[in-house]
């Protein structure tokens, strides 16, 4: 599996925290290595002009690494502290800060007069909101641990993930393979801001479908009676889709076809119909997956 068959160099697709193209970039930006640089990453991301127009230029000029720049409000204080200020000024100014309400130059000059940076005074200025570091950490112990199992159990990984998300699944789109599920990326990548709400949705949706094919996974067909309504089910090293991974098919619907099969087999596609309740535009959708090939149309019989 290449950087180029997934679409991005970090891996992290699906992994709370990291997986937005937002979140990536930084990644990119700051390579880090350490728990701790990643706490500092959600710690970035999830400030107002912490990281934009702040501490991205600051690592992108080499004017100052990750472990340097602001990340959360205790980072100010913490360094403040350590440059030699009082405690209760120091925790003082990171209220100020964190709170987007800047620095006064009688506060800019005290800061200089600890040997703070000016680039350090420019970045606090520029502050709107902070994140508490408490909340970065508890943030990023989740994903880590979501992570370890997209590493080592990644059928199970992409059962529950795309089990969470099923309403914006496509199992159509999924199904006919990698160039499929490449171009539809690509058609709502080129609409840009003008792709609706549903098709950014399916967007995520299908840069993880592209990364699980791409680590040599697969999914198979719906199936009349092995698929759940709302969860993936694993088998083996593939997963076989719910009824409300098909568009078209809501979760009422996909509920009432796992209930009525629980009485027994369905004898015609008319018996179905009236069991699961189901309208005429969700059996044509069952039928051009092809789950009711083996069905015939009505429990009557053909004598000629």
């Amino acid at each position: 599996m290449t950087p180029e068959e997934i679409g991005t160099v970090t891996g992290t697709l699906g992994i709370p925290e990291f997986g937005t193209r937002f979140v990536r970039q930084m990644l990119e930006d700051t390579k880090p290595t350490t728990f701790g640089e990643l706490v500092r990453i959600s710690g970035l991301s999830h400030g107002t002009d912490v990281w934009l127009n702040n501490a991205q230029d600051l690592v992108r000029s080499k004017t100052a690494v990750l472990s340097e720049v602001i990340s959360t409000r205790d980072d100010i204080m913490i360094y403040l502290i350590y440059k030699g200020m009082e405690p209760s000024l120091a925790f003082k100014l990171m209220e100020k800060v964190r709170k987007g309400k800047g620095l006064t130059d009688e506060e800019a000059d005290l800061m200089r007069n600890h040997d703070v940076p000016q680039w350090y005074i420019d970045s606090c200025r520029k502050i709107k909101y902070m994140f508490p570091k408490a909340h970065a950490v508890a943030y990023v112990m989740m994903a880590v641990r979501i992570a370890w199992f997209k590493v080592h159990y990644p059928i199970e990984y992409y059962a529950t993930y795309f089990s969470v998300r099923a309403d914006d699944f496509d199992v159509e789109i999924a199904l006919k393979g990698m160039d499929a599920v490449k171009k539809t990326i690509r058609d709502i990548e080129e609409k840009g801001v003008t792709a609706s709400p549903k098709e950014k949705g399916l967007l995520t949706i299908l840069e993880s479908v592209r990364e699980m094919l791409a680590r040599g996974l697969s999914f198979q067909r719906v199936d009349l009676y092995r698929s759940d309504a709302t969860r993936f089910l694993v088998d083996g090293d593939s997963l076989i889709p719910p009824f409300s991974s098909v568009s078209g098919v809501g979760t009422n619907a996909a509920r009432n076809i796992a209930e009525a099969r629980e009485k027994g087999e369905f004898l015609s596609i008319e018996d179905l119909t009236k069991r699961a309740r189901l309208s005429s535009a969700v059996i044509d959708v069952l039928k051009r997956l092809g789950c009711l090939e083996k069905l015939p149309e009505s429990n009557q019989l053909t004598l000629f």
